[in-house]
């Protein structure tokens, strides 16, 4: 599973482009990125983020302003949660049943809100793959992209096998604010191009 934090605007004009390109779908968590989500040389605009949810893709949930649940009354997660449900809703973009803790900060309090606001998985960290069979739906493991560790993503995907799935995080492609978060395009077309050739789905 390709799953892209942040909107960062390289997923809208470099990443999208390439997964269609390549056959495969992805998972676009979205949020106004504090403090220049307004500069739409750094952020996807939510036109642009329509129109990933035109093209096929899931555009889902990271919260208002990538807020850590961690602290979160029920009531202002419920706030965080809705703002990007009715931003979706108001441009016809599919309904979030998925859902990304921003920095991996996962708090039991919001199991319940997520549960109660219909939604059916939540991705966090730890870098070992998915077992549906014994993992809870609102702690899905995954694998984030940086620079420096193809070794380690290259690894995981022969992890995707005994009914078991591989989650990957992507932030910026490039990641133009962030450097520890970011996965140079040449690498990034490197991983679609091995997913391809051995027939990953």
């Amino acid at each position: 599973v390709l799953t892209f934090d942040d909107a960062p605007v390289r997923q809208f004009t470099y990443v999208a482009p390439l997964l269609k390109q390549y056959g495969f779908g992805g998972t676009f968590f979205v949020c106004e990125f504090p403090p220049n989500y307004h500069d739409s040389t750094k952020y996807m605009t939510w036109s642009q983020m329509q129109q990933l949810g035109k093209m096929g893709f899931e555009v889902a949930n990271h919260t208002h302003t990538h807020a850590s649940v961690i602290g979160l009354s029920q009531q202002q997660f419920t706030v965080q949660l809705k703002y990007i449900e009715d931003k979706c809703d108001s441009l016809k973009i599919g309904k979030q049943v998925t859902f990304a803790y921003p920095g991996y900060d996962v708090d039991s309090s919001a199991f319940a809100t997520l549960k109660k606001t219909g939604y059916l998985f939540a991705r966090v960290g730890g870098s070992r793959a998915y077992d549906p069979l014994s993992d809870y739906p609102y702690l899905v493991p995954s694998w984030a992209s940086t620079t420096n560790n193809e070794a380690q993503i290259m690894n995981a995907f022969k992890q995707a096998k005994d009914g078991k799935i591989v989650v990957l995080t992507f932030h910026g492609v490039p990641d133009y604010e962030h450097s520890w978060v970011t996965t140079p395009p040449e690498l990034f077309k490197k991983y679609l191009q091995y997913l391809y050739n051995n027939h990953y789905k």
